[in-house]
Order: structure tokens, then C-alpha cells, then sequence
């Protein structure tokens, strides 16, 4: 018999969300040694066990979809590839780019690119499985349960279990801030029309990731010029994102502008640990009146918005009862067609996703040398730009269906990042 799983309120979004962006989710890590690939396999079947959602099929019937869990073979997740230095970037990117379909009997790929006595581990998984938080969780699991099976011979099973669902957000507010929270309708989405000045959309367009590398030294100089502005890392980001935007596209200077910046929803949940891997990430809009009249005054309006939306208890929360009513008073199918026209879709967007700790990525005690991760392929005229950091180096990253021409725009936009970020940090 058939063994089917509800699929979740954002579940539900992220499928919804096909036509802005490709869903995948994206992590690549170099290590200066041969990862063991049998080892690897046991701990990925393990975690597939333990979260069968990523071995699921999605079915939208129209009235009310579900996942279908699905037999598979752990040689259809993970692929081995021989490749040479040389060639790696280009290997990389075809697996980073490729797409899993909802209704795919497995909804993550695994692979481990061999050269010269060295791997790169890469993993593309579905949005609507996990969301950035989650799969850098996933992922610290993964390294640590296969370091747990080869040097100490425990089996790799530990991996949290649980609800999927979003209503965990409000499990620790009081009774008062439940009715509170589950009463917040109001909808926030972005409605700004700005947009980064991608080419017009062409169905010879190709998925590509473009990243641009901050070096340790500049990393660790936005650090303290932000604490000198009461701004964070993501302050300065945004700041510089801004500006960068404002000269790229030839917006009007006394334009006011917003950009969509993702919010960690686990931040209302106090323990995590009983609580199955999913989607819990909302926006938070941040929105300046006007470029200002240098980058110092568009930081002020970016901290002064940032700040806003922090000193709100319900931060994250707004709309999200609107969506769950909009999926129970209507069959699946109108109901999307309702949400699309309530919901706006961020044109302009970021995530920092943030640090990936190598010392809980370590395999066989090799730390990785280097690694990203980023968010889905956006459709024009959408971005999302994603931020990490490893060993202090943080990597920019915009994932894009594009041709050549949206690459030179894109790498120029990295160009009046470093530009701008170079301001931000002078005199540091």
C-alpha cells in the first residue's frame, strides 16, 4: 500500500512558486581528500529513511496535492565523477543547474566530483522539501553521521523527525500571542515594480550561477565598520546592494526602493530539535525612502528599516494565516489562482544564508577548503542574491535563467559590489 505525506502549507507555496524560479536549492564543498563514497551512501539512505519526504513523488490533483513515497535506488541520489581540474567548474555547474521535477521519485541529487586525491561533495535538493536553514542543518548532519559511522562504527541515523508543519512557529507564544500571531492577516508582501535590468526573457535562455568571492580581509573589515553604524554584516550588504542597484539599473535617485530579505522563522522556535526538516523562512521588507545622498545615509534608512520589522515580537508572521485560510476554504487549484493574485512576489530579493562552520563540515578530519551555498534559479525578471561565508571568505551568488549577456550584467553588478563594499569599509 501506498504510503502518502501531506504536503504542508509551504510545500504548497514553493510549488506555486514554479513560475518565478526552479525551487533548487544549492551547496557545493572542496575537500583535499577522497571522500568515502560507500560510507556517504549508508548515511544518505539513513537520512532518506528518516526524512521520506525527499523520497517522494509530488501529485497536484487540484483539490487537495500530497507526496507519494516512492522505492528508490541510492545510486539514482548519488553520482561519482572522475573529472580534472580543468574540467571541475564546468562539471560542477551542469549538476548545480540541473532541475528536479516535483513529481520526481526523489527529490535530492548528490554528487562526488574525484580529482587529483581530492572531492568536491555538491547537492541540489527541492525547495519544497527544506528551505536554506534546514539544508545547512542537513547538511552538518550528513558530515558528522558519516564521521560517527567510519570512526566509531555508529549507525547514521540521527537526523530530526517530526512536524513538518508551519503552525510549530506559534507552539512557543503564550495563549495570548497565539491568538495574536494566528490573527495576523494583513499582507506585506512587496509591490515595488523595480527590477534588475536582465535582458528581456528568451526561451534559449540557460539556468547559470554567477558568484563573486570577498576576500577574509575585506569580510572581517564589514564587521567593523558595521559595529561603528550599529549595523550588521546583512546592514552593510543590503546597503551596498542598494547602491549597487540604484547605478546598475539607472534607478531615479529620489525613487524609493525595496528589496525582499529572507527571514529564519525558527527564530519563534525555541527548540528545534523535535521538529522534522522543512520550510520555515518568511520576508522582511526593507525599503528606503530615497538612494539617499551617499552610501552612509542609504546604510541609515537600510538599519532604520531592518530595525523596524526587529522590534516587531511577530516578525516573519504577517500573512501567514491569510495563506492557510486561502488553502482550506477553496479546492487546491482555485486557491492558487487566488494567492497569485494576493500574493507579489519579491523582483528584487536577498538571502544570507550565512556561515558554514567548517569544523562541523569536516569529513575524516578534513575541513573544506572552500564552498558556497545559494538559493533557486530565478526566472526573469526575478533575483534572489545569496551570501555565505567559509573561513571568513564570503561568496556572493545570483542563480538566473539568462544568456551570455545577463552574465556581463550580473559580473558587472558584482563589480559595483566589491565597489561599493570597498566605500563602506574605507579608513578600516
Amino acid at each position: 500500500m501506498e504510503s502518502k505525506l501531506k504536503a504542508e502549507l509551504w510545500d504548497k507555496m514553493h510549488y506555486l512558486f514554479r513560475d518565478f524560479n526552479d525551487r533548487m536549492v544549492h551547496v557545493e564543498l572542496h575537500y583535499d581528500y577522497k571522500i568515502n563514497v560507500d560510507a556517504l551512501k549508508t548515511v544518505l539512505i539513513c537520512f532518506f529513511e528518516k526524512a521520506p519526504v525527499l523520497h517522494s513523488s509530488f501529485t497536484d490533483n487540484h483539490i487537495n496535492p500530497y507526496w507519494t513515497v516512492m522505492p528508490y535506488h541510492i545510486d539514482d541520489v548519488v553520482s561519482v565523477i572522475e573529472t580534472t581540474q580543468e574540467k571541475l567548474d564546468a562539471d560542477i555547474n551542469t549538476f548545480l543547474t540541473q532541475y528536479i521535477p516535483p513529481e520526481s521519485y526523489i527529490q535530492m541529487k548528490v554528487a562526488v566530483f574525484n580529482h587529483d586525491d581530492k572531492s568536491t561533495l555538491c547537492i541540489v535538493e527541492n525547495h519544497m522539501c527544506m528551505d536554506g536553514g534546514d539544508f545547512k542543518y542537513f547538511i552538518k548532519a550528513l558530515c558528522k553521521n558519516y564521521n560517527d559511522y567510519i570512526e566509531k562504527g555508529i549507525s547514521p541515523i540521527d537526523l530530526r523527525q517530526g512536524s513538518r508543519s508551519y503552525e510549530e512557529v506559534y507552539e512557543d507564544f503564550s495563549p495570548t500571542e497565539q491568538r495574536m500571531a494566528r490573527s495576523l492577516y494583513k499582507n506585506i508582501c512587496s509591490k515595488d515594480t523595480h527590477a534588475f535590468p536582465l535582458t528581456p526573457d528568451n526561451i534559449r535562455d540557460f539556468s547559470f550561477i554567477a558568484r563573486r568571492k570577498i576576500s577574509p580581509d575585506k569580510f572581517l573589515k564589514i564587521k567593523s565598520a558595521g559595529k561603528k553604524h550599529s549595523a550588521t554584516i546583512n546592514d552593510m550588504l543590503v546597503a551596498a546592494y542598494f547602491y549597487s542597484l540604484y547605478e546598475l539599473a539607472g534607478f531615479d535617485a529620489s525613487e524609493s526602493v525595496t528589496i525582499s530579505c529572507a527571514i529564519d522563522l525558527r527564530r519563534h522556535i525555541k527548540d528545534v530539535s523535535d521538529i522534522g526538516v522543512t520550510n520555515h523562512t518568511s520576508w522582511m521588507q526593507c525599503n528606503i525612502p530615497e538612494l539617499g545622498r551617499d552610501i552612509w545615509q542609504t546604510l541609515q534608512y537600510v538599519v532604520h528599516s531592518a530595525n523596524r520589522f526587529k522590534k516587531d515580537k511577530f516578525m516573519g508572521l504577517y500573512g501567514l494565516p491569510l495563506l492557510s485560510l486561502g488553502y482550506k476554504i477553496l479546492p487546491y487549484a482555485a486557491s492558487e489562482e487566488v494567492i497569485k493574485i494576493g500574493y507579489s512576489n519579491p523582483l528584487i530579493a536577498m538571502s544570507n544564508i550565512g556561515i558554514l562552520e567548517v569544523d562541523k563540515l569536516a569529513l575524516e578530519g578534513h575541513e573544506p577548503t572552500d564552498g558556497f551555498m545559494s538559493g533557486a534559479v530565478k526566472y526573469k525578471p526575478y533575483v534572489l542574491l545569496s551570501a555565505t561565508s567559509l573561513r571568513n571568505e564570503l561568496t556572493l551568488s545570483m542563480c538566473v535563467r539568462g544568456n551570455e549577456e545577463d552574465k556581463k550584467i550580473v559580473n558587472h553588478f558584482f563589480d559595483l559590489m566589491e565597489k561599493n563594499i570597498d566605500v563602506l569599509i574605507a579608513g578600516e
